[in-house]
């Protein structure tokens, strides 16, 4: 396994986690939930732990439009953190 295979599956700070949480629901919100799928969404994203990959499976639970326009919402340091997993 790569470093950043590991890196993957390493939780950030708590402060990192939030700042992913706290934006991947406010894009969520913005979806008809007519059918409760965004709020499906929306109560994963709510009671995950700062464990493991859970940081990047909120980045994953959206396609790549909505994963741009997460990443637009985060934090330098956020997103400096997403980088470091992906390349």
């Amino acid at each position: 396994m790569t470093t950043t295979n590991i890196l993957y599956y390493v939780a950030p700070e708590e402060e990192i986690f939030e700042d992913m949480k706290s934006n991947a629901i406010e894009i969520w919100r913005t979806y008809d939930d007519e059918f409760g799928y965004a709020t499906d969404k929306i109560d994963r994203i709510k009671y995950i732990k700062n464990i493991k990959d859970n940081f990047m499976y909120i980045l994953a639970m959206f396609d790549p439009n909505n994963q741009r326009r997460l990443f637009l919402k985060l934090q330098d340091e956020t997103k400096r953190e997403v980088f470091e997993r992906l390349i």
